[in-house]
């Protein structure tokens, strides 16, 4: 799996918790996400080199375990675009306990 589809993955499992459940009791602010990852940074060739980083799963074949890891950690600051374009800090509840903060 490459990082920038793990970051998409949970994305994704972010807005879907941000917009559940508004009718719940129990309401987090969402602060700081921190990701720990193993990843391996593959270089391709031709005259537009890349490199793309693949996170390594604890089951990896052996041409993952083969190539060079390294432990990587990514630490994200969510922030929600409101209507009017701004961005703005990300809850899954505002602060009175009512509706989703957008």
């Amino acid at each position: 799996m490459e990082l920038a589809e793990m970051i998409r993955a949970l994305r994704e499992e972010l807005n879907e918790a941000l917009t559940a459940g508004p009718d719940e009791q129990l309401r987090f602010e969402l602060g700081p996400v921190e990701i720990e990852a193993t990843v391996a940074a593959e270089r391709t060739a031709g005259g537009q080199g890349k490199i793309r980083f693949w996170v390594v799963e604890g089951t990896a074949d052996a041409t993952r375990s083969a190539a060079r890891t390294q432990r990587i950690t990514l630490t994200l600051h969510p922030k929600v675009r409101t209507r009017d374009g701004a961005l703005t800090t990300a809850y899954v509840a505002d602060e009175t306990g009512g509706g989703e903060e957008w």
